[in-house]
C-alpha cells in the first residue's frame, strides 16, 4: 500500500494543485464544480502517489457548526477521491484515516457529506449518520436543508454530539454540506 503524505494547502504548489484538481474531475466524473474546489483549499490534504502518479486524494478544512446551543470546530472531510483504474484497494481507508488522525488532535468533531458510494465506505469507519434536521446559517438568516439529512455524518471528537438533534453548518458559496 503507498504511503499517505499529509500536506496543508498552502504548501501544495500550483503543480501539485492542478494534478488534485485532475483526479477530482475524473473520480467525480465531471460533477466537480469550482465552488466544491474551493471548498477542499485551505486546510490539510491526504495525498497517495505511486511513484509521480496521484492515486487518491482528500482534505479537511475548517468549518464552524452550531449543536445544542454551542459552537464546533469541525474538521469537515472534502474531495476524497481515487482515480477510477484504482478503487477497491483501500486508498480511499488510506486517505480516510489520515484525515481522521488530523481531526483527532484538534475539532470538536469531524463532519461530511456522503454520496451515495461513499456512505459505506465512511459507515464502515465508524461515522454516524446524521439523524436529526440539518440546517445552515445564511447571509439571509438560518436556512432548512431538508435535501442533506440523508447524507451527513459525523465523527465526534471531544465533543458530545445528539445526532438525532439539529445541526447547523456555516455559510459557503455553493453546496453547504
Amino acid at each position: 500500500m503507498p504511503s499517505v503524505a499529509l500536506l496543508p494547502t498552502g504548501q501544495l504548489g500550483s503543480g501539485v494543485l492542478d494534478e488534485v484538481r485532475a483526479l477530482l474531475d475524473a473520480a467525480f466524473d465531471g460533477d466537480f464544480g469550482d465552488d466544491d474546489w474551493r471548498h477542499a483549499l485551505g486546510g490539510v490534504h491526504a495525498l497517495v502517489r505511486d511513484g509521480d502518479r496521484l492515486l487518491a486524494h482528500g482534505a479537511v478544512v475548517p468549518r464552524r457548526f452550531g449543536h445544542a446551543g454551542r459552537t464546533l470546530r469541525v474538521g469537515y472531510v472534502e474531495a476524497v477521491a481515487v482515480a477510477p483504474a484504482h478503487r477497491r484497494r483501500g486508498l480511499g481507508s488510506a486517505v480516510m484515516a489520515a484525515l481522521e488522525e488530523v481531526i483527532s488532535h484538534d475539532p470538536d468533531a469531524g463532519a461530511l457529506s456522503a454520496t451515495d458510494e461513499g456512505a459505506a465506505l465512511y459507515a464502515s469507519r465508524g461515522w454516524l449518520p446524521w439523524r436529526g434536521t440539518t440546517w445552515a446559517m445564511t447571509p439571509s438568516g438560518r436556512i432548512r436543508t431538508a435535501e442533506d439529512d440523508d447524507a451527513v455524518f459525523v465523527l465526534p471528537a471531544a465533543a458530545d454530539l445528539d445526532v438525532t438533534a439539529e445541526l447547523t453548518c456555516d455559510w459557503r458559496e455553493g453546496d453547504l454540506w
